[in-house]
């Protein structure tokens, strides 16, 4: 008996122990397992990826440790030469592996909705669809036109299971830990609000992507709306006109008819016309000071600005500018 007994426990450690998934993998396998998923479910999508190497074994500790009646959804990673134990342990606890979630460059919710595509369980279009529900927006304390000033570009480690309530709730928990009583403080000091602060940030990134030249773009913004002149900001032209692709801006696009034309409306427009980054965002909360009211690219492409206290130097400025686009064909 006591022979049986000690064959049997050596048995038993070989099938929780010995590699047995993934064997000589050379990468992490990622299993999902989706919401009403069975444990037959799992086991085929395991042997249809040829990750079990004994299934004998893995079945015999599954039922061993009562994962057959345990199977919780999630997304999980194998990692090469795992053993049954560590793995059914795993699976049974429903100890997820996060997604790592990055978005930047986002001008439209559609650009946000498809940078998250098909990363998390959940429908993206649920998650647009609650973007755009006004009622839903104000319970966050936004509006369907600003909601995306909530969403700060960075890498996010979610839960692939979350929920679309579930990740607002958690772009909300982000937002706030970003606004600090400092930071708050300094948009006070300003007279803006965070949203306010998260639109202007937005035509600040979108006008250049020099982030030494931010600040200071920032400044000539807030120096107009102090002044009570119009922004005339072109990258609100494009967004009003839905152009992002348009290299020159002419008489017949600064008429366009739309809340988010800053030629045409006086202050901010009523929404971000992009994902506002931090580096923007700490542009406008330190902005510089200086009496630029002006500002014209510079007639040598580098992405720089030619800046103005006056209107005829302006106009000096953007002469060389539209000469340099002339030369180059660009219309």
């Amino acid at each position: 008996v006591t022979t049986l007994a000690a064959t049997f426990s050596f048995y038993l450690w070989q099938v929780a122990k010995s590699p047995n998934l993934n064997v000589d993998g050379e990468k992490a396998f990622v299993l999902y397992i989706p919401k009403g998923a069975t444990y037959d479910s799992v086991v085929d999508s395991l042997h249809e990826h040829k990750i079990i190497h004994d299934e004998i074994a893995f079945q015999f500790l599954a039922k061993w440790m009562e994962y057959r009646e345990k199977v919780k959804p999630g997304r999980y990673e194998i990692s090469p030469n795992s053993g049954n134990r560590e793995i059914i342990g795993k699976l049974r606890l429903g100890a997820e592996d996060p997604v790592r979630l990055t978005f930047n460059n986002v001008r439209l919710k559609e650009d946000l909705i498809e940078k998250i595509g098909t990363k998390m369980e959940f429908d993206s279009n649920e998650l647009l669809k609650m973007l755009n529900d006004e009622k839903l927006c104000n319970e966050y304390g936004f509006s369907k036109e600003n909601i995306m000033c909530m969403f700060l570009p960075d890498t996010y480690f979610v839960y692939w299971t979350i929920s679309p309530k579930e990740f607002m709730v958690r772009m909300k928990y982000e937002y706030k830990k970003y606004w600090t009583e400092e930071r708050l403080a300094k948009a006070e000091a300003i007279g803006m609000s965070p949203i306010e602060v998260g639109v202007m940030a937005s035509i600040v990134q979108s006008e250049t992507n020099k982030k030494d030249e931010q600040p200071k773009v920032a400044g000539l913004y807030i120096n107009r709306i102090q002044q009570g002149i119009p922004l005339q900001a072109d990258p609100t032209v494009k967004f009003a006109l839905k152009d992002f692709g348009l290299k020159r801006i002419l008489n017949v696009h600064l008429s366009k008819d739309s809340p988010y034309n800053t030629y045409v409306n006086l202050g901010l427009p009523p929404g971000p016309i992009a994902l506002p980054e931090p580096n923007a965002l700490t542009a406008v909360l330190n902005y510089d000071k200086h009496d630029y009211v002006y500002m014209c690219a510079k007639e040598d492409f580098s992405g720089y600005h030619a800046f103005a206290v006056n209107y005829a130097d302006h106009l000096a400025n953007a002469r060389r500018y539209q000469q340099a686009l002339n030369e180059r064909n660009i219309r």
